[in-house]
């Protein structure tokens, strides 16, 4: 018989109840045993796929937006360009002065004036020459025209042109009734030649300071990077300036050998048909600029030349002229370009015409312009830092740049 002092049995088995059911605290070794299977149930293809997206995303995203901001300040970055091809093709020469015993400020002073000079030439030549055949030119366009809509309308054709021609009668007359597109128009062009002329100071002023003061400038960007990665930016940047100069150097050879092999062919055209071609200059200068854009200058340049002779000669000398222009790109696209170019650029084609494209689709006719050189200086810098030819060769020279790459054996890694 129970007692009365004896304290009830139910709380105990209450508390002992409560005391194991609490759970107990989990540690981070038993945390980390239940995530585990989680983990393992990613393949290793998959964690070294996503180790790449991550960068790979990272890398893009910084590309898109240094694009980004070039297009954006393009009317500073193309001058900027520009000036540092230019100062790539002067700065040899430059160097060359000064160590004939010329004083640094006079030899910087000579290439500014010569290249002053030359730009001015080229445009004084230029202006005149089309001063001197633009009205002829127009004459002979109208000319050919009427007798093509002539050819249209006769038979076998017997196109109906009447409409055509009230088309762009209304669309010229709208044109010239909207004076207030006209202004507009106006300041437009008012605006780029604004753009034009601050552009070439900048670009004159940019040349001018690289000539001064290029490899320190140089010392001062690599300073911006750690300390540690000093060395290989700067043998990268040296790699890339001697193949940025190489290159210009090539670049003016071959386009020089492509106006003078079709300047020569439209004045013996002329020569042949006992007329004086027009425009021969202007064209030989045209091709001369636009071969600093491959695949596309030679197609714009080419096509000035069959057009002008189509207009002044007749269809047989434009096919003739059409022929000049196929075989001079020839020898250039088979045996410049893999002798001369191709020793420099080191770039499969395929990407030359990818780069072009693209360049020109993001920043127009400077896209198109300066894609070449940059991916060909781009590819010899990140070569040049992967394969750690910083560790042993801290200042290349241009027989490593120019000269074919030889894959070092197994065992032998530079140290």
């Amino acid at each position: 018989m129970a007692r009365a002092e004896d304290p009830p049995a139910r709380p105990a088995r209450t508390r002992a109840r409560s005391t194991t059911a609490k759970p107990a605290a989990a540690t981070p070794a038993a945390e980390k045993a239940a995530a585990a299977p989680a983990a393992d149930a990613v393949t290793p293809g998959m964690r070294i796929a996503a180790a790449w997206s991550w960068r790979i995303l990272v890398v893009a995203g910084a590309l898109a937006l240094l694009c980004f901001l070039v297009v954006q300040l393009r009317y500073v970055a193309i001058p900027f360009f520009v000036g540092v091809l230019l100062a790539a093709l002067l700065v040899p020469f430059s160097n060359w002065l000064q160590r004939k015993g010329w004083p640094k400020w006079l030899a910087v002073t000579v290439n500014e004036l010569a290249l002053i000079s030359v730009v001015a030439g080229l445009i004084t030549i230029i202006v005149f020459q089309v001063r001197r055949g633009w009205p002829s030119l127009v004459e002979q366009t109208i000319a050919r025209w009427g007798e093509l809509t002539a050819y249209l309308a006769a038979p076998p054709f017997e196109l109906q042109l009447d409409d055509i021609n009230a088309y762009f009668d209304a669309l010229f007359r709208a044109i010239s009734e909207d004076t207030s597109a006209l202004i507009e128009n106006a300041l437009d062009v008012a605006s780029v030649g604004g753009h034009i002329l601050a552009g070439l100071v900048l670009a004159l002023f940019t040349t001018l300071f690289l000539l001064i003061d290029g490899r320190p400038i140089w010392t001062w960007v690599t300073r911006l990077f750690p300390e540690r990665a000093q060395a290989a930016v700067r043998g990268a940047g040296e790699a890339g300036w001697i193949t940025l100069t190489t290159f210009v150097k090539v670049q003016i050879m071959v386009a020089a050998i492509d106006a003078v092999g079709i300047g020569l062919g439209a004045f013996l055209l002329g020569a042949f048909t006992g007329r004086e071609f027009p425009l021969v200059i202007p064209i030989a200068i045209l091709v001369f600029l636009a071969s600093f854009v491959p695949v596309v200058g030679a197609i714009v340049s080419g096509a000035m030349a069959v057009f002008v002779a189509l207009v002044f000669f007749g269809p047989v000398e434009a096919v003739v002229m059409l022929g000049i222009v196929i075989l001079v790109q020839q020898v250039e696209g088979h045996i410049l370009q893999p002798l001369l170019v191709g020793a420099v650029v080191k770039v499969h084609p395929l990407a030359v015409v990818l780069a072009v494209a693209t360049g020109g689709y993001v920043a127009g006719i400077a896209g198109a312009l300066f894609a070449v050189p940059l991916v060909a200086t781009l590819n010899v810098m990140v070569g040049y830092i992967a394969r750690g030819e910083w560790r042993t060769n801290p200042h290349p020279t241009v027989d490593d740049v120019t000269t074919p790459i030889s894959v070092p054996k197994r065992g032998k890694r530079a140290r």
